[in-house]
């Protein structure tokens, strides 16, 4: 039996796999080759990038849509009117309570309170008489959100118990309640949304 050196053996076996990779090969085309952009990413590695062109879709609401859609606008727009009003009040309270610090005698408080509430009745009686019902019920939110008392407490703290039934029973007529609470994870989450957009927008911070 012949036997072959070893070498000559692996060169044989290199020519064959040689040959049988050029007879299946496909000749060179216009892509074997893609230029590409580069970016550089953060940390200093180069990587090849691209951009496709913008793909616009269109398309039509559905009515659950469309309603949704009605109803998150009125709700932004409402907060967008009445959020002034909400801080207003907030800052009037903490200025109340700042002032209340150790006043025991009822007359003299009552006198700080009337005075407060006055000033707020100059600014603001001409445009709270143009919010609608569902502004007013977003507005008594928004100073639950602000101050951590519904309207109904704080009426109850600074006017007293009748003064809070008499305007609970008002607000009932049509529609609506005093004792609103603000729930920024729950049933509020939308509004909590909105207000926080408007505070970047009015600059507020909390």
């Amino acid at each position: 039996m012949l036997k072959l050196p070893i070498h000559i053996v692996v060169l044989l076996i290199l020519g064959v796999v040689g040959t049988y990779v050029n007879a299946h090969a496909q000749p060179p085309g216009p892509y074997d080759t893609i230029k590409v952009n580069a970016c550089i990413e953060p940390n200093g590695d180069t990587i090849p990038c691209g951009w496709l062109e913008p793909v616009w879709v269109d398309g039509h609401m559905n009515e659950k849509w469309r309603k949704y859609h009605a109803e998150w606008t009125r709700l932004r727009n409402a907060i967008y009117v009445t959020y002034p009003y909400a801080k207003a009040a907030g800052k009037t309270m903490n200025e109340i309570n700042a002032q209340l610090i150790g006043v025991t005698d009822k007359k003299k408080r009552k006198a700080i309170i009337h005075a407060k509430e006055k000033e707020l009745k100059s600014q603001f009686t001409d445009k709270l008489k143009n919010l609608s019902v569902y502004q007013g019920k977003v507005l008594m939110k928004l100073i639950c959100r602000e101050t951590g008392n519904n309207c109904y407490e704080i009426v109850d703290e600074y006017k007293g118990h009748f003064s809070a039934v008499f305007w609970q029973s008002v607000a009932f007529v049509f529609g609506s309640s005093l004792k609103q609470s603000y729930n920024s994870t729950g049933a509020d989450a939308a509004m909590e949304v909105i207000v926080q957009d408007v505070e970047r927008m009015y600059g507020y911070r909390r």
